[in-house]
């Protein structure tokens, strides 16, 4: 009976370790290809539960996610004016044909990988040879970063892997450059700045010297009404002056040498010599201005 149960446990354990060797799964994120003999049988890229042969069969997996491959360092590109120029950038790639992946590379990810970079540094190199340093810049970065997808994407498709994207991250001139470049920019906002003082300067003159010249004329022209109002003022005064004592001669006459004596004796210590038989005195010997014989 013990002998039974021992050769019932072994026929079990047997098919256990058959089946352990025969069974396995893939995961969704994964692709699964079956060699036989070294050779590829069978490439999965479905999930589930799938059956091998043991002993003659063996399974190798590959990542069916989207990889990034990132420069650990900026690159040193040329433009077309001889400039040097910092390019950090990073590819999307992933495996669409596993078949090929594996005999391309061996499924190898590190030559993968060296076989992009070369690619993508490369073409980089083509384009930023053809451009200037503003079009790498901010001109024309996206249409550099569009070609250099389509054109590292032709190539990698030659080994199963698609090119999902090329971007440069960051494009710097070398810090040698930069300076030198920065000292032009100073310079020419500072020229820039003095021709905008400058010009500020003459506008001001300019405004200046039409305001003064404005109120030279308002000033004139005022002094001029002024000097019209005075006038006409005048004249209507006389007017009045001469109506007024055209209607009594004797009065004005008397009028007047009372002024004369006002202005003649307005201080204490005034003295005129001046004969007392002379008209200046008449109002002072007959209020009617008649001399007395």
């Amino acid at each position: 009976m013990r002998d039974k149960m021992s050769v019932i446990g072994g026929v079990l354990l047997l098919i256990a370790a058959v089946a352990s060797m025969s069974l396995f799964t893939v995961d969704q994120r994964q692709y699964a290809i079956v060699f036989q003999l070294g050779e590829v049988k069978e490439v999965i890229s479905e999930p589930g539960l799938n059956v091998k042969l043991p002993l003659i069969q063996n399974v190798r997996y590959f990542d069916k996610r989207i990889l990034t491959m990132d420069t650990p360092e900026p690159e040193r590109f040329i433009t077309s004016e001889k400039k040097n120029v910092l390019v950090d950038h990073f590819v999307k790639w992933r495996i669409v044909d596993p078949r090929l992946y594996y005999e391309s590379v061996a499924g190898d990810e590190a030559r993968a990988r060296t076989r992009l970079n070369q690619t993508v540094n490369a073409g980089l190199r083509e384009e930023f040879g053809r451009r200037t340093v503003h079009d790498v810049v901010s001109g024309e970065r996206d249409r550099i970063m569009e070609q250099m997808r389509e054109r590292a994407d032709r190539d990698a498709r030659t080994i199963g892997v698609q090119i999902i994207d090329v971007r440069l991250k960051r494009v710097d001139l070398p810090t040698e450059v930069s300076d030198s470049v920065y000292r032009r920019m100073e310079a020419e906002r500072k020229r820039v700045a003095n021709e905008l003082r400058s010009q500020g300067a003459a506008e001001a003159e300019k405004i200046r010297a039409d305001a003064d010249r404005q109120r030279e004329v308002i000033i004139a022209e005022a002094y001029r009404e002024a000097q019209q109002l005075k006038g006409a003022g005048d004249a209507r005064a006389t007017a009045i002056y001469a109506e007024a004592f055209g209607q009594s001669p004797e009065f004005y006459s008397f009028y007047r040498s009372l002024e004369a004596y006002r202005g003649s004796f307005a201080g204490k210590d005034d003295v005129m010599v001046v004969d007392p038989s002379s008209d200046f005195f008449k109002f002072m010997k007959d209020s009617r201005g008649t001399k007395r014989n």
